[in-house]
């Protein structure tokens, strides 16, 4: 198990994605497992750094990435503006790209690229888990 705190920087994205890789690929990812994971994790880590703390650069949060059952699980704990994942529309990816609102595509893609996505608000902070199954 690894457990890391990163500023709530967007300059700390490029840190996060070669650290889930890495250990991504030694658990024995195909790469294109590599690169989903990288993905959900830099949309995850975004999303708090934009949503959770609004960009206020004097925050932080814990990542945590533990392989246990064949299962790559990166849980993300932030302490900031916490949502209700229910209420977020999925994005019309078949709209024109003109009449596209900007963003609203991080959720989804988490829930494409991972096998399982989980978010709970406690006394503790907000967690987000995202899980990838070897293949």
């Amino acid at each position: 198990m690894s457990t890391r705190k990163y500023a709530a920087k967007f300059e700390n994205l490029d840190d996060i994605r070669e650290h889930v890789g890495s250990l991504a690929r030694a658990a024995g990812f195909s790469e294109r497992a590599v690169y989903s994971v990288q993905l959900a994790a830099d949309e995850a880590a975004s999303n708090i750094i934009e949503h959770a703390y609004d960009g206020r650069a004097d925050s932080s949060f814990m990542l945590r990435c533990e392989y246990s059952n064949e299962r790559l699980i990166m849980t993300f704990l932030d302490r900031g503006k916490s949502f209700d994942i229910s209420t977020v529309a999925a994005p019309d990816i078949t709209a024109d790209l003109s009449k596209r609102k900007i963003g609203g595509l991080g959720i989804f893609l988490m829930h494409k690229l991972m096998d399982e996505v989980a978010y709970r608000v406690t006394g503790s902070g907000n967690y987000l888990t995202l899980i990838k199954r070897k293949e």
